[in-house]
């Protein structure tokens, strides 16, 4: 098979772990005889450097002729958050190709694999076997609704609104009930319908489209809930759905569980379905780590490229249709794990510990 993918790093760890997922790209498209290439845009702190941006309008165009996005991270140090350089990037860039390319549902894969669970700071027993999907909805609700501040009696007050649409919902349900059939078929909607009627609608819209997908169990559970029992029994979900604001908690509440946000991957998936390359039809995607860009650790070799990796394997898997491709891109990273090949952050006391490189090609090495 054959495609294109835009690559686009970003700034801090960023290009480090975009480089190690490239390579095992090249390792795949040796393996399976695919043609895949990489097209890289510029992005965040480089882009604003170039172009004054934090998203070129030439990085979009890019994107519109690939067949998915392989993202990086973006952002600077925190210290700097207010310069003109580092102001509202990350905002500018992972909100505007949300928006640009209607990225509505988020697909966050919380898994601790056998023999991984000394990773996670909770007991073994209690992690033990979780696999969990969480389906964040991504371009609506409070993030993208009216904001404003203004003064009233001479008190300065910020406002932000949340606002649903039947279809907005619909879209995003539908497709968790879907991941739901190929897995443990139960599925729970997380909300605080107890007090919001967006998540009153949230409920309405499920239950209508329940009747569509019968075979799986559905449940509704309030989100401070839902936050202890993801850390209390996070064995007992299959797949979360929420909005966008809950979504966002609880993934990298679930990414700490697990061990690390940067043992992560996510799909943002879009509405629409197109072939740029040509050949079959492919779901146009983002695929990105759950982790930010770490400028502390930056150049250093030492950032942890696994989350990078299994976005990749994510890619495969929903943009191209290639699951056998992306096992094998996970089971060579389990490989190298249980080979006592590990990186700084998950390395324990007395472990040798692998730099971003040594450990990538550990990964290829079990690839192979």
């Amino acid at each position: 098979m054959r495609g294109t993918i835009a690559v686009l790093a970003g700034d801090g760890i960023g290009p480090e772990i975009m480089a190690s997922a490239v390579r095992i790209l090249d390792a795949v498209n040796a393996k399976f005889g695919h043609t895949f290439e990489t097209k890289e845009g510029v992005t965040g702190g480089v882009a604003y450097d170039k172009f004054g941006v934090h998203l070129p309008a030439e990085t979009v165009e890019m994107c519109k002729k690939a067949d998915a996005i392989l993202f990086g991270a973006v952002g600077g140090p925190v210290s700097d958050q207010e310069s003109t350089r580092w102001k509202d990037a990350e905002k500018n860039v992972i909100l505007g190709l949300r928006e640009k390319f209607n990225l509505f549902a988020n697909l966050r894969p919380l898994k601790v694999w056998q023999g991984t669970e000394s990773f996670s700071p909770l007991k073994p027993d209690l992690i033990a076997g979780m696999d969990v999907l969480i389906v964040r909805e991504l371009i609506a609700g409070i993030y993208f609704g009216p904001m404003r501040r203004y003064e009233v009696d001479g008190e300065i007050t910020a406002e932000e609104t949340s606002r649903y649409t039947w279809k907005e919902i619909a879209s995003v349900v539908r497709i968790a009930f879907v991941a739901a059939q190929k897995r443990r078929k139960k599925l729970t909607i997380v909300d605080k319908a107890n007090v919001l009627e967006t998540s009153r609608l949230w409920r309405d819209v499920t239950r209508f489209i329940h009747a569509e997908f019968p075979d799986i169990a559905m449940d509704f559970m309030f989100v401070d809930n839902a936050a202890q029992q993801l850390v209390r029994s996070p064995a007992s979900f299959d797949v979360i759905a929420t909005d966008n604001m809950f979504g966002d908690i609880l993934s990298d509440l679930g990414g700490a569980v697990v061990g690390s946000l940067g043992l992560v991957p996510s799909a943002s998936i879009s509405a629409k379905v197109g072939s740029a390359s040509g050949g079959n039809a492919r779901r146009f995607g983002l695929y990105e780590p759950a982790h930010g860009s770490a400028p502390d650790i930056a150049g250093k070799n030492i950032a942890n490229p696994t989350a990078q990796i299994l976005s990749l394997a994510m890619l495969l898997r929903y943009t191209y249709d290639l699951d056998k491709e992306a096992q094998a891109i996970e089971e060579a990273v389990l490989s190298a794990w249980k080979a006592g090949k590990k990186t700084k952050d998950l390395a324990a006391k007395g472990e040798e510990i692998l730099s971003t490189d040594d450990f990538t090609s550990c990964v290829i090495e079990q690839l192979q």
